[in-house]
């Protein structure tokens, strides 16, 4: 039976909400960094605020389970697809300046972000640059790296309840750790970030400075989730404990740990979530027998 008449029903359910388009069996490997995954139930894609709570409210009343995407960066999605409604805030990626502040959407994807601080001449958010994914995954995850997290950037952010009501939430009630953030089942609609005023000129320097020394030592160019492994403490992180144990190059299927860095499990050859996801248990088994080390996943799985 074709995927669309299998998965109709969820996608029924949405039918007619404005500024929303709705696809049943929505193939969900496009819509990820990784390039892997099956089709999604249902896949909505709201342009607004407004459509995003009418989807969100709709399936709650539903009892349709939700997974929010933003940018399909740091997830992998099984091959046989995922059930209920896929909401990709893609749609929703505006960008707006007040002074110092900036408040960017869900939707925007973060190489966006940077570069429109930097024409605005705001200082702070080019240590981002070089990650994938959008505003809304980045603040889901606290995502950074070795120039900082964007944790220390909010100052607030606006969510959406299951049920559609809109909040908005302090940094300080967003739980931020190490790569998490406690978002409490309620999806990020908005995160607004107080910035400090510099010339253009150097930030732009600067974030490219930043995106150079990443594209020198990352797979930017290969499919990838980004970092596979969350690094253990102290200080040796995962991909050092990976190369040590021998493994970049190792393969499953058509999965890889990237030549360029260890922590990087890469989409060498049409590789699927299955290949991905052994390559990941046979690198945990191998660091853990040589360093006694228990690598704890970084990316998301969805299964």
């Amino acid at each position: 039976m074709d995927l669309a008449v299998r998965h109709r029903p969820a996608a029924s359910l949405l039918e007619g909400i404005p500024d929303c388009t709705v696809r049943a069996g929505a193939p969900l490997a496009p819509c990820t960094t990784y390039g892997i995954g099956g089709p999604a139930e249902a896949l909505a894609e709201p342009a607004s605020v407004e459509a995003l709570r009418e989807v969100l409210g709709r399936c709650r009343d539903a009892g349709v389970p939700v997974r929010v995407m933003g940018g399909g960066a740091n997830l992998l999605v099984s091959d046989a697809g995922v059930d209920g409604v896929v909401v990709r805030t893609r749609r929703l990626r505006g960008c707006y300046r007040y002074g110092n502040r900036v408040t960017a959407e869900a939707g925007l994807p973060i190489p966006g972000l940077v570069t429109r601080c930097a024409e605005w001449g705001l200082a702070g958010a080019e240590a981002l640059a070089g990650i994938p994914g959008t505003v809304g995954g980045a603040i889901a995850m606290n995502a950074g790296g070795r120039q900082g997290e964007i944790a220390p950037l909010v100052e607030s952010v606006e969510t959406c309840t299951p049920d559609g009501v809109l909040r908005v939430r302090a940094a300080a009630d967003m739980g931020f750790a190490y790569r998490t953030a406690d978002l409490r089942s309620e999806t990020v609609v908005a995160a607004t970030l107080g910035l400090r005023r510099e010339d253009p000129a150097a930030v732009r320097s600067r974030a490219q400075a930043i995106h150079d020394a990443k594209a020198a030592t990352q797979p930017l160019r290969d499919r990838s989730a980004g970092c596979v492994f969350r690094n253990p403490g102290g200080k040796v992180g995962a991909g050092f404990l990976i190369d040590a144990a021998g493994l970049k190059g190792a393969t499953r299927g058509g999965a890889m740990v990237s030549p360029r860095h260890a922590n990087f499990i890469v989409n060498a050859c049409r590789a699927t979530a299955a290949d991905v996801t052994a390559l990941a248990e046979h690198v945990r088994e191998r660091v853990r027998e040589r360093f006694g080390v228990s690598l704890e996943s970084e990316i998301r799985i969805w299964a």
